[in-house]
């Protein structure tokens, strides 16, 4: 293996997860089995998209990329792995054998992350042998599940709060500790400027931040207590909590602290509040601050928020400066899952595609073009396949080869280069789809070669069943 890689674990950032190639679903051995038995080992193409964006969405951001093609890069089954699949009892001994020697030997195409995307298009594709393809179906889903769900859903707390910072809040109500990591990576691609997150501003480099809780106010028998002695400790980075008790009281106090801080050459950074009526209460301690010639202490408010609530503060005019969102944002609580599915559409050179009613899928190996209007606002996307012409005019080929033969045809960019592309994306939507209430559509076409090809499969296909 590798960088001295451990067979069988998949290192995801800081975390490793053991026994990497049975992060699956049952079902994906069985059939791997069949297959195997069959040999149907030619090679299949499958599509990963999210089949409809959910009602109170308007487009999302791809996220999960890389970790999917790190999952890939290192995939094996350890001999543990091995062992324990032989004493579920269900493996023939030859197909064992075969799964201790499989590698990733297929190629993927895919957006890059940060992108945002619309229904029905591919984020990614994966060509490879069918078992291959198949098999990693579950880890393909989950990696870029999440990540996405949670990108998606940071990037509206970004557009609401209007270039005002945010910091992402949420690891302790995130569902398990990858979850509380890629949330904070999810939403820093967004554009969210902060974490409280140790490991992840560790690991990704994501600017830290932390202020402190009601426990350590009220560790104190006084209130003024408490906040003399933070400051004492971090001068030039305090931040006082203001709603333990009487939170315009509170702000009074803090005054007293700033004065203290800059009588030493200090100064205090801001003021928090987490509870209660915020717009009311941030214009009740603005007021303080300013009447003390504190205007440059900043007001951070936090406290069960997303981004509607932070869009209907700053539509009340309310003088806050930053924001803190955990638990809502970390578990997308309006919208906790996507339709996010991964179909097969082509194998061993026949088009494949299902006829579900409302789950019927595009045949094919595909590629998604984006078009640009003259002020560089995104125009309309082409569905179309991967081996016609692209279309006329200004076009963005967003599919592209990131692994071939298992191995990766460029290094990972950078999370801020990914940061970087979502803040572009973000600023091309069109002004509708950046509301977060009412209706926003996009134009995304399916090309004529492709529903031509569509058409030549579905009757193929009703005439054989």
């Amino acid at each position: 293996m590798p960088n001295g890689e451990t067979p069988g674990a998949f290192v995801s950032g800081p975390l490793r997860l053991h026994d990497a190639a049975l992060f699956t679903d049952l079902y994906e051995l069985t059939m791997a089995a069949v297959y195997f038995r069959r040999r149907m080992l030619q090679p299949a193409t499958f599509s990963l998209f999210v089949r409809r964006l959910p009602p109170e969405r308007r487009f999302l951001i791809a996220a999960g990329l890389e970790d999917v093609l790190e999952f890939l890069r290192t995939f094996r089954f350890a001999d543990q792995s091995i062992a324990r699949l032989r004493a579920l009892g269900r493996f023939q001994d030859d197909f064992l054998d075969f799964l201790g020697t499989l590698r990733f030997t297929g190629e993927i195409w895919a957006v890059p992350e940060g992108t945002a995307l619309f229904a029905d298009e591919p984020m990614l594709e994966v060509t490879a042998p069918m078992v291959e393809a198949q098999i990693v179906e579950t880890a393909v889903i989950n990696f870029c599940h999440c990540q996405t769900l949670i990108a998606s859903k940071a990037a509206r707390s970004v557009i609401a709060a209007r270039g005002r910072p945010i910091a992402e809040f949420g690891l302790r109500r995130t569902p398990g500790t990858d979850a509380g990591l890629k949330s904070a990576r999810s939403a820093f691609i967004a554009g969210c400027d902060l974490t409280s997150n140790v490991l992840a501003g560790s690991e990704y480099t994501i600017p830290l931040t932390g202020t402190m809780a009601h426990s350590f106010v009220t560790a104190f028998p006084r209130e003024e207590d408490a906040f003399d002695a933070f400051a004492e400790s971090f001068p030039d980075s305090t931040v006082l909590l203001l709603d333990s008790y009487d939170t315009v009281a509170a702000a009074h106090k803090a005054v007293a602290v700033a004065r203290r801080l800059a009588a030493k050459g200090h100064r205090l950074a801001g003021v928090r509040l987490d509870s209660g009526d915020l717009a009311t209460l941030a214009g009740k301690v603005r007021q303080v601050l300013d009447a003390a010639t504190f205007s440059e202490v900043q007001i951070f408010v936090s406290g069960g928020l997303d981004e509607l609530a932070v869009e209907q503060l700053l539509a009340a005019g309310a003088p806050i400066d930053a924001f803190g969102i955990g638990t809502r944002m970390n578990v997308s609580a309006d919208v906790p899952s996507l339709d996010m599915v991964y179909k097969l559409v082509e194998h061993a050179g026949r088009d494949v595609l299902k006829l579900s009613e409302g789950k019927e899928t595009w045949v094919g190996a595909k590629a998604l073009y984006r078009t640009r209007r003259a002020d560089g606002r995104f125009g309309g996307d082409v569905v179309a396949l991967r081996d016609e012409p692209a279309p006329d005019g200004l076009i963005e080929s967003l599919l592209q080869p990131v692994m071939r033969a298992g191995n990766l045809l460029r290094p990972h960019p950078s999370l801020r280069e990914i940061r970087d592309r979502c803040a572009a994306e973000i600023a091309a939507l069109p002004e509708p789809l950046k509301q977060l209430r009412g209706a926003g559509e996009y134009r995304v076409q399916i090309s004529e070669a492709l529903r031509t090809r569509q058409e030549k499969a579905r009757n193929a296909v009703s005439s054989e069943q």
